[in-house]
């Protein structure tokens, strides 16, 4: 019967995806408002706040069958978060499923839904235009959104701007939904669409021909979600999309109505510069508006941005204002002088500055700032990888492998971690320099470094010599630095995996150290840690021939760990 329906189980498998798919299973016994129309299925899902499920389903083309093109057949959209992202979810898999689940019924739904829908058309076209009235005055005095919504869409069609400007505002006010003084997760959904409306009436003045009064309402409609968005919870972006539409309805009515451009720059910059929060949630770029400002506008805003600067040369929004300009009127130079006058310690604005450069065709002067930034790293921080891999990348297409090395080797003394050695080694083998003298001298760095960090016991952060060791494969180098005591517990757990074949005794002494602990711990990562540390000390017993020993120790530890009946489980599943 699912060819009724128009979708099977396997096309919400497909559609959501094995994860989705399997906690939608979960989730059917929680549909409720169940309404399956023509051509859509509508739904609420009790998750952790009552979702609404609407599925699509589109015909598909004659011959062809229902799970061929899933995707083309059905669509499914649910306001939790992770449907509002695009995604088929566990809701809507519930959904479906229950629509399978009744599939015998649905041709008689769906045939009454078209016969419901044809009958009430037939009947408003045959009211009249007062009996259309009332009617639509009747729901607005009951259905509170559907009044502000037509308002708002009367006063867009009329000349009061003073009318739109109320109804913006009041669609944009957080009160009504902010119970605690601030708007919680659980309400920043139904506000964001409330507000949305706002956008919407913003577009339509810009479209009646009224871009300049938008142009106006935009930028105050801005400045009022600026007073209240940092006190808003919106985990999912809904509020923040809202901002953005704000935003682009702004840049639409100036383009369309060419406002003053001298007066525009002004609010743009102050804007810009001004609350941080609302600034990331609009998104407005000063580039796009090029063709509004003109000549004028940008003149005036290279004079506000260039004073800003000068009073703040750190502060992050005048700084990304100041290259912006720069950037878009090619001044090379200018711009190198801005990132310049604050040097970052890793390097990171040296490789900037050096990407610039190469940019402009000046590939000797990028490699010189992108040096500069090596030898001026601090020691703390070591050079950005980033800044180390661009010049490495250009002494390369240079020939110029060994200086690669010695970029290298130099890092490695900054920074005695794993990824500098590896990539040391990496260089060195380029060049055949690794095996002997340059490889010795890398390991020695690591050991200093680990005698100057003593300490790793049986706890966590073991040092960058024995993950070296173990790197390279040199197991029984890296054995004996973990007996030296310059190893943590994963990495003895590593050693002991990997020296288990050779060295079974060793690698038992390990997993019995491990096991200890756990033999005191609850819970079902604990079990699972156990009993994979079990199966390693039997694999290890075995290789001895002395089984009689591993079973005589997990009879005791099954006698003293008895009541953890999960555990028990485990270890029966597992054969032991």
């Amino acid at each position: 019967m699912t060819d009724a329906v128009g979708f099977t189980e396997r096309d919400l498998r497909r559609l959501a995806g094995a994860r989705s798919f399997e906690r939608g299973l979960g989730y059917r016994a929680s549909v409720s408002d169940l309404e399956i129309g023509d051509g859509t299925i509508t739904a609420t899902v009790d998750g952790t706040e009552a979702y609404r499920v609407e599925l699509t389903h589109h015909a598909q083309h004659p011959g062809q069958r229902a799970h061929a093109a899933p995707a083309a057949g059905l669509t499914g959209r649910c306001d939790c978060p992770y449907g509002q992202e695009g995604n088929f979810c566990k809701h809507c898999v519930a959904v479906g499923l229950t629509v399978l689940g009744q599939a015998e019924s649905v041709p008689r739904q769906r045939a009454a839904a078209a016969s419901r829908r044809r009958q009430l058309d037939a009947w408003l076209e045959s009211r009249s235009r007062d009996e259309l009235l009332s009617l639509v005055r009747e729901h607005l005095a009951a259905d509170r959104n559907l009044r502000r919504r037509l308002e708002l869409r009367a006063a867009t069609a009329g000349d009061d701007l003073g009318a739109v400007r109320e109804r913006v505002l009041s669609l944009l006010d957080t009160r009504p939904f902010a119970r605690y003084g601030y708007i919680e997760y659980a309400d920043a959904h139904a506000y964001g669409q409330q507000a949305a409306e706002a956008v919407t009436a913003l577009r339509t003045l810009t479209d009646n021909g009224r871009a300049a009064d938008a142009v106006e309402a935009s930028r105050e409609a801005m400045r009022a979600l600026g007073r209240t968005y940092g006190e808003i919870d919106d985990s999912d972006g809904v509020v923040g999309t809202v901002a953005s539409g704000l935003a682009e309805a702004h840049l639409d009515a100036c383009r369309a109505a060419r406002p003053d451009p001298v007066r525009t720059a002004d609010w743009l910059v102050e804007h810009l510069l001004g609350d941080g929060d609302l600034n990331d949630a609009t998104d407005i770029d000063l580039t796009d508006y090029m063709d509004v400002l003109g000549e004028p506008g940008l003149t005036r805003a290279r004079e506000l941005v260039a004073e800003a600067w000068r009073r703040n040369p750190k502060g992050w929004a005048e700084k990304y204002l100041m290259e912006q300009l720069l950037r878009s009127e090619g001044s090379v130079d200018a711009l190198i002088a801005v990132h310049a006058a604050d040097l970052s310690p890793t390097g990171a604005t040296h490789l900037l500055i050096a990407k610039e450069l190469e940019r402009a065709g000046r590939p000797a002067e990028s490699l010189e700032w992108a040096e500069r930034g090596l030898r001026e790293a601090g020691p703390d921080r070591g050079p950005d990888p980033r800044l180390v891999e661009f010049v490495c990348e250009r002494y390369l297409r240079a020939g110029r492998p060994a200086d690669v090395v010695t970029v290298h080797r130099d890092v490695l003394k900054g920074r005695r971690s794993l990824a500098a050695y590896q990539a040391l080694r990496t260089a060195a083998r380029t060049t055949g320099r690794w095996d002997g003298a340059e490889r010795t001298s890398a390991l020695d760095l690591l050991r200093a470094d680990a005698d100057a960090h003593p300490g790793p016991g049986s706890g966590y952060g073991g040092t960058a010599l024995v993950d070296a060791l173990i790197d390279d494969g040199d197991h029984d180098a890296a054995w004996q630095a973990a007996v030296d005591g310059y190893a943590d517990q994963r990495q003895w757990l590593t050693l002991a995996d990997r020296l288990r074949d050779r060295r079974p005794a060793d690698a038992l002494t390990v997993y019995l150290r491990h096991i200890a602990p756990f033999r005191t711990r609850t819970g079902d990562s604990a079990y699972e840690r156990l009993t994979e540390l079990l199966l390693s000390a039997r694999a290890c017993h075995r290789a001895l021939g002395t089984e009689g020993e591993f079973t005589a120790y997990l009879a005791g530890l099954r006698a003293d760990q008895k009541r953890k009946r999960k555990l028990m489980a485990m270890l029966d599943r597992h054969g032991l």
